[in-house]
């Protein structure tokens, strides 16, 4: 926690400032954004960076997504206290962090080992106790903790994945970047519900692709 009238402490008031004025009004995602502290998630390089509104990189060529897409896509999804949320792309763990301040449960799923191993010890230190993080293929999920109210995916997926759609309990909620991995992207809702599937475009973004099978190496 950042002392009041600290450097760390106005940067966290201008930060939670810029979201609201880019129109994220949810204060229970808010608050989630105020009390994961971004700077333990970035690479030490970046640190300074860390609550500029921008992504920045992490590693096996991962970035962490910018403060105001976490909040965005965050908020999309509609996260409640009873949920549990399955998480395609943990990179350095920070969405995950943010969705373990909303949810009963996350599972994360990550293709890098290296990405795995980091994140859970920094979830463990940071004492984030409802976030599993696992090693796979995050286009086919994690199909034996399915069924999940929400999915949340991390990377840009140019065909939207019939493994995550069938592991979304009914009423469930994923939001995922869609589109080709070298054009234009946009980040879609998609709402599973008695008659069929319900898609929204919302906003374009520039996501990492996201990619089949588990890295061999890193």
């Amino acid at each position: 926690m950042a002392r009041p009238g600290s450097q760390e402490s106005v940067e966290r008031m201008e930060f939670l400032l810029s979201l609201r004025r880019r129109g994220i009004m949810d204060q229970a995602v808010l608050r989630a954004m105020d009390e994961v502290p971004r700077e333990h998630f970035v690479e030490p390089a970046f640190n300074e960076d860390a609550y500029a509104d921008r992504a920045l990189p992490i590693a096996c060529g991962q970035t962490i997504s910018q403060p105001y897409v976490v909040a965005y896509m965050t908020e999309k999804l509609g996260v409640g206290p009873k949920h549990r949320v399955l998480e395609v792309g943990t990179g350095s763990g920070y969405q995950a962090a943010v969705l373990s301040r909303l949810a009963r449960e996350v599972i994360s799923i990550e293709r890098y080992r290296t990405l795995v191993d980091v994140a859970r010890r920094r979830l463990t230190t940071l004492d984030f106790t409802n976030v599993d993080i696992v090693a796979g293929d995050g286009l086919e999920g994690v199909p034996d903790r399915a069924p999940y109210d929400r999915i949340m995916v991390t990377a840009a997926a140019e065909t939207i994945p019939q493994a995550l759609i069938d592991q979304l309990g009914e009423g469930g909620v994923m939001v995922l970047p869609h589109g080709p991995h070298n054009g234009s992207q946009a980040i879609l809702r998609i709402t599973k519900e008695p008659s069929g599937i319900r898609q929204e475009t919302l906003i374009a973004v520039r996501f990492v692709p996201l990619l089949p099978g588990q890295a061999r190496e890193l």
